[in-house]
């Protein structure tokens, strides 16, 4: 997957259309990514162990990973991301707009 734990993305479809957030978790096998304070869902909790009382919990449910689209650190737009391989032989990834190496895969 082109995300990261800990990119800073822009939602661009769906409910939180234009909302930026920065991953928590990415879970590549399901194709989805977990933005903070994006597509909070509420969760009714009963009481148990853990939680001696029960309740509402807010928490933010997976997005598919087609919604959101990298900010770029350098330029601070949204942008696709490419994939070159340094003198080296290392893999990063790069900004499609302003063609600097976001960082290292």
């Amino acid at each position: 997957m082109d995300i990261k734990k800990g990119d800073l993305v822009l939602v661009i479809s769906g409910k939180d259309k234009g909302k930026r957030g920065k991953v928590i978790s990415v879970l590549p096998s399901e194709e989805k990514v977990i933005v903070e304070g994006v597509n909070i869902v509420k969760k009714h909790t009963r009481p148990n162990a853990k939680m001696r009382q029960g309740g509402i919990i807010e928490k933010p449910a997976p997005l598919y990973r087609c919604k959101v689209m990298l900010i770029c650190p350098h330029c601070n737009q949204p942008t696709r991301i490419k994939h070159t391989f340094l003198e080296d032989g290392r893999k990063v990834r790069v900004c499609s707009k302003c063609k600097e190496i976001i960082d290292r895969v």
